[in-house]
């Protein structure tokens, strides 16, 4: 029944919309979630890594992450695997000609590894992200950045959680059908002209990954969760995510825009149903 469960949750992850080698790579590497992890490995030779590596960045060189350029902030033991705070800071030299475009969050141990591909613009005004996933089993966390100028940057450490994945949720089933696909967008503080101000998006939706069991039925719930997400700006995007239920119940993201005279702020989800939501509201930013 599992591996039932499993197969539908595999062949879900490829109707994201990611590159054909970044679903090829998930699903391989989820064959091999029976491997064991431990802080001591080296990172760099999990074989669900060197997989995910060839498939999405093509055998580019990736460096390790000079300080302060590209910082994961994750913990090193989760409270609860289903709800784990993670964010990705970045920070370029001022007057860098090149920008931050592509972030990407992976969980080696995770059934679908590739948990999230974010993506920014210029008018991004700053390439960070901040989330909450789920964890099924201790292993490596990493955070990859691609610059403008095709440069590979990355941060690893390892991650003490399990059975985020098959966690029942944490509300009443009903009650998350009838509430599903709303959204809301919150600016944090005082826009100013000129400094990137801080968004969240929150999302109402189950995030089901198929791997839970209904207790009373004694069926797996179907894999339902957000697969993308866009937000623009006065028209012009700021903010992209293409994610899996490696992503927490109740989607929160926190990102930034770069605010000026005045523009709608507009966010769009689509989920596996092929369901699109929409949220707008105005954005302007003080002289």
């Amino acid at each position: 029944m599992k591996r039932a469960a499993l197969a539908a949750v595999l062949a879900c992850a490829a109707a994201l919309a990611l590159p054909a080698p970044v679903a090829a790579a998930a699903t391989t590497a989820a064959n091999t979630t029976e491997l064991k992890f431990a802080p001591t490995d080296d990172p760099q030779a999990s074989p669900i890594w060197r997989k995910i590596r060839a498939g999405l960045f093509e055998g580019r060189p990736i460096a390790d992450a000079p300080p302060g350029l590209l910082v994961l902030d994750a913990p090193r033991r989760a409270i609860d695997a289903a709800v784990v705070p993670v964010a990705i800071h970045t920070h370029l030299p001022a007057g860098s000609p090149v920008w931050v475009q592509r972030l990407v969050l992976v969980l080696d141990a995770n059934p679908s590894p590739i948990v999230g591909i974010f993506g920014f613009t210029p008018d991004s005004g700053r390439a960070d992200v901040e989330t909450r996933v789920r964890v099924d089993a201790y292993g490596w966390i990493r955070a990859v950045a691609e610059t403008s100028d095709g440069r590979l940057y990355a941060v690893t450490h390892f991650i003490k959680a399990s059975g985020g994945c098959s966690a029942a949720p944490g509300g009443d089933a009903a009650a998350a059908a009838a509430t599903l696909g709303r959204m809301r967008l919150r600016v944090e503080g005082d826009p100013q002209r000129g400094e990137p101000v801080a968004v969240q998006l929150a999302i109402q939706h189950p995030n089901d990954s198929g791997m839970v069991m209904d207790q009373l039925t004694r069926q797996y719930v179907p894999p339902h969760y957000v697969r993308q997400v866009r937000v623009s700006y006065d028209g012009r995007p700021v903010f992209t995510a293409d994610v899996d239920f490696g992503i927490a119940e109740n989607p929160n993201f926190r990102f930034y825009v770069q605010p000026h005279a005045g523009g709608e702020l507009r966010a769009t989800m689509v989920d596996t149903s092929d369901r699109e939501f929409t949220v707008a509201q105005p954005l302007a930013a003080s002289p």
